[in-house]
C-alpha cells in the first residue's frame, strides 16, 4: 500500500491448525504433504516445498490463525495506522516462528485471528516432494457479507468474485491480496468455522501426480479432479487425519488489472464446471 492506495499486497505465508492430537496430525501431514517436523514451544512446525504449517493443541478442525506476509515494514505500519483510524483492535505479535519481530495480529468479526508480518528467510530450503505452495485459506461464516466487507474495507483485500443465490444474496466471496484470484474466501453457513486450506501446484500435470501420491498412501480423494468456476482452477480435495478439507489446486486465475468483479450463480456447475459440486448449506 502506498499513497492513497489502500489495497493490501501480501501472500498467505503460513497457517496454524488446532487439533486434540497435534502430534498425530503433524505426522499425517509429514507423510502426505512432505513436511519436515520440528517441535517448538509454539507447537509442531512443518516445513515443506512452499508450505509452512504449525500444529497446536486445540479443538478438532480449527484454524488457530492464518498469517499473511507483506513485502516490507512500511506496509505493516500503514496497515496498523489504518486499523487504528478505524478503531479496530490490533495486537503486536509477541512470538511467531515464521515471522520476523514487528508483525501485528487482528481478529475479524467472527474472531478468526489474522496475522501480518515479514517472513523469516529459510536458510534450509525444502525442495523435496511435489510442488504445492500454501496459497489460500477459506472459512465459513453465519455472516459472510459482514466478513467480506471487513476484509475489503478494513484490511484492504480486493474482491474478485461473488457467488449469489436466486434472491441476490451473496453466498460466497473470493478475495485477493495479489494478482492471484483469491488468497481468502468466505462461505455463508450455519456456523462460523474453518472450511479448508489450499496448495497451488501450478500445473495441471501435478494434479495427476498428487492424485497418484495420495493413492500410494491410501488417502482417498474426496472430491475432484474438477474445475472451479470462480478462479478457473483445477482441483482435488482430500481429508487429513482430523477431517480438515485440504485442496490441491493448479492454474488459478491471475486477475488482470481493472477486471470487474465477477458474479456467479449458486449452482453445482459454479463449484465444478466438470461435474459434481459440493454445495455449502
Amino acid at each position: 500500500m502506498s499513497g492513497t492506495d489502500t489495497r493490501l499486497s501480501a501472500a498467505l505465508h503460513h497457517i496454524a491448525i488446532g487439533s486434540p492430537d497435534p502430534a498425530a496430525l503433524a505426522a499425517w501431514h509429514s507423510s502426505a504433504m512432505g513436511l519436515k517436523l520440528t517441535e517448538t514451544a509454539s507447537g509442531i512446525l512443518g516445513r515443506g516445498r512452499g508450505r509452512r504449517l504449525i500444529f497446536t493443541s486445540g479443538q478438532v478442525k480449527t484454524l488457530a490463525y492464518a498469517a499473511f506476509a507483506v513485502t516490507n515494514e512500511v506496509q505493516i505500519r500503514q496497515l496498523a495506522d489504518r486499523l487504528r483510524k478505524m478503531d479496530w483492535p490490533i495486537e503486536p505479535i509477541t512470538e511467531d516462528p515464521f515471522f520476523q519481530p514487528g508483525g501485528l495480529s487482528v481478529r475479524d468479526p467472527d474472531g478468526n485471528e489474522i496475522r501480518f508480518g515479514l517472513g523469516i528467510e529459510d536458510n534450509e530450503p525444502h525442495e523435496e516432494g511435489l510442488a504445492g505452495r500454501l496459497q489460500h485459506v477459506v472459512v465459513a461464516s453465519r455472516h459472510s457479507h459482514r466478513l467480506s466487507s471487513f476484509y475489503q474495507d478494513v484490511l484492504g483485500f480486493t474482491l474478485s468474485d461473488n457467488v449469489i443465490d436466486g434472491t441476490g444474496e451473496i453466498k460466497t466471496a473470493f478475495l485477493r491480496c495479489s494478482a492471484e484470484h483469491h488468497a481468502f474466501a468466505v462461505f455463508q453457513a450455519s456456523s462460523d468455522r474453518f472450511d479448508h486450506h489450499c496448495y497451488e501446484a501450478g500445473d495441471w500435470s501435478l494434479i495427476r501426480e498428487w492424485g497418484d501420491h495420495f493413492a500410494a498412501l491410501n488417502v482417498k480423494v474426496e472430491w475432484g479432479p474438477g474445475r472451479h468456476g470462480p478462479g478457473n482452477n483445477l482441483f482435488l480435495f482430500v481429508h487429513d487425519l482430523d477431517g480438515n478439507w485440504l485442496e490441491i489446486s493448479a492454474e488459478l486465475e491471475i486477475v488482470a488489472e481493472g477486471r470487474p468483479v465477477g458474479t456467479w450463480p449458486q449452482a453445482e456447475r459454479t463449484l465444478n464446471l466438470w461435474g459434481t459440486g459440493l454445495l455449502r448449506k
